[in-house]
């Protein structure tokens, strides 16, 4: 059985393509069992807005591109041909490394990031529970789970922030600690906004207040994140009950001076404030800068953090890619060796029975026999049966080895071969 991947992802294929092959999770199941109907052993599918994946367990004589067919059955118009310069087909030992980089998000478009995991944890169970996960993904699937906690914990790959909205509570949590019980106020309700939001929930932000032109949107993301809206026209007055605000409006012109935060601090006794101005133009006017208490950063000064962070993590993910290097060999080795195991006790029940039955054709001719003898005699031919299949054996583990390690190997040759001298089943 053979181990195939097909699909594509944000490096090969544009958005547009992407999304119409993008399958619904109410799709998924019925794709499984078409899967399964085609002549698939396994089957899982993962499907995110940076790439569409089918992988599969498949009989040798199994065409791996005929996984492509899964993918653009559902789409009408798209035509198999007119995708292929976009899609990518792997087996076997690339299959398995492509896994372990996507799971470990090395593949990803922002290398370290954690959703990709998750997600891959979501098709894992969904495979599972339509009965399409057997013992190759199974392994496959957990060992890749295991090599991205693996690169989780012996590398800092995820340590840094690498997008605006993360960096700015990140640089919230140096200056405060703990964000739990920390009063927020998001200016704005555009996707950045929601962002921080987002993380800002994921550092332990309980109170979470937002205010924007447009109610219905600031709503919207009040019952996203269990916030309270702030009237348009009165969150100014709130501002000094505020201990971190981010402001992301497209209202043109500075909608916080710096007299507005200087009363705010005096108000708040002293107790510092943060600001985040991630809009373009500036919400906040730069001159907050200048008071104490008070800790400004604008785009720029987060996207130099994302820059630098992002060059860090690349280099931390040439450790990582050493890891997965390590882990595919490593797991190929145990798939061949699973592969391998019926020939090699096939081969040691052909020689047992060869033995039992010689000895039973001669045990009459060598008369009574001490207790001594019997143990000799049982000694001598179980030697002489591991004695024959020793090199055999050998030769098969020893060419497994090598096709587990990318060389050149002959083994599915070397075990036809065993299979028909000692006309194993």
């Amino acid at each position: 059985m053979k181990l195939a991947l097909a699909g594509i992802n944000h490096r090969t294929a544009p958005i547009d393509l992407r999304e119409k092959l993008a399958f619904r999770a109410d799709e998924i199941p019925t794709a499984l069992s078409h899967m399964r109907s085609r002549g698939a052993k396994e089957a899982l599918i993962l499907s995110t807005c940076n790439r569409v994946e089918v992988t599969a367990a498949l009989d040798d004589a199994f065409h791996s591109e005929a996984l492509l067919e899964c993918m653009v059955k559902r789409c009408h118009g798209i035509s198999l041909d007119a995708l292929r310069p976009h899609l990518y087909v792997l087996e076997g030992r690339e299959a398995i490394r492509h896994l372990f980089r996507v799971a470990s998000s090395l593949d990803s478009m922002i290398v370290g990031e954690p959703q990709i995991l998750g997600q891959m944890k979501d098709a894992y169970r969904q495979a599972r529970e339509q009965g399409t996960l057997g013992g190759v993904l199974d392994t496959v699937l957990s060992r890749a789970f295991s090599v991205a906690k693996r690169i989780r914990s012996e590398t800092e790959i995820g340590a840094t922030a690498v997008s605006v909205s993360y960096a700015a509570v990140e640089l919230a949590r140096e200056i405060f600690g703990s964000l739990n019980k920390k009063r927020v106020l998001i200016i704005g309700a555009g996707k950045m906004s929601e962002g921080a939001a987002k993380h800002l929930l994921r550092a332990g932000a309980q109170d979470i207040f937002i205010t924007n032109r447009t109610r219905e949107r600031a709503e919207y993301l009040a019952e996203l994140f269990q916030g309270e809206v702030i009237s348009y026209d009165l969150f100014l007055a709130r501002v000094p009950e505020m201990d971190i605000i981010i402001a992301s409006s497209a209202v043109p012109g500075h909608v916080l001076t710096r007299e507005t935060i200087r009363r705010a601090i005096e108000i708040r006794k002293n107790e510092p404030m943060f600001l985040i101005d991630i809009a373009v133009p500036r919400n906040i006017d730069p001159a907050v800068n200048d008071l104490e208490h008070a800790f400004l950063y604008d785009i720029d000064d987060l996207q130099r953090l994302t820059d630098r962070n992002l060059r860090a993590r690349q280099e931390v993910a040439q450790q990582a890619e050493s890891i997965v290097a390590e882990e595919v060999e490593r797991l190929q080795a145990k798939l061949r060796e699973r592969d391998l195991t019926p020939t090699i006790v096939n081969l040691q029940e052909q020689l047992e029975v060869i033995r039992l039955e010689v000895l039973g054709r001669y045990r009459n001719r060598l008369g009574s026999l001490t207790p001594e003898q019997e143990e000799a005699l049982e000694a001598l031919t179980r030697g002489i049966v591991n004695k024959i299949a020793h090199g055999p054996i050998s030769e098969i583990r020893r060419e497994a080895a090598a096709q587990a390690k990318g060389e050149e190997s002959r083994d599915a040759e070397l075990v036809s071969a065993v299979r028909r001298m000692f006309r194993l089943q």
